[in-house]
């Protein structure tokens, strides 16, 4: 089965504002160091409603809010742990 996981990030202008440009990079890169292009379908999507909250992202369905590039790094590896290969 070829289920591939789902990163969505909001891309209104809200969290754009607040670091989301700076966050698709930091996210384009884990997936290409962990070689994930062919397991994550990531794209980007407007308002997710929670303006206050952002930046946000969304990883199969769970939201998560106040992500920056001080804590994208462990909700990557946390969310995507059993597609990441270790030792290689």
């Amino acid at each position: 089965m070829n289920h591939r996981r789902e990163i969505i990030i909001c891309l209104g202008s809200s969290c754009f504002s607040r670091g989301n440009k700076n966050l698709l990079k930091s996210i384009q890169r884990f997936i290409n160091h962990h070689n994930l292009a062919d397991k994550v379908f990531f794209r980007g999507d407007h308002c997710f409603g929670e303006c206050s909250e952002g930046p946000n992202l969304q990883i199969d369905g769970k939201m998560y809010n106040r992500v920056s590039d001080d804590n994208i790094q462990q909700i990557l590896t946390d969310s995507l742990q059993d597609l990441i290969k270790t030792g290689g």
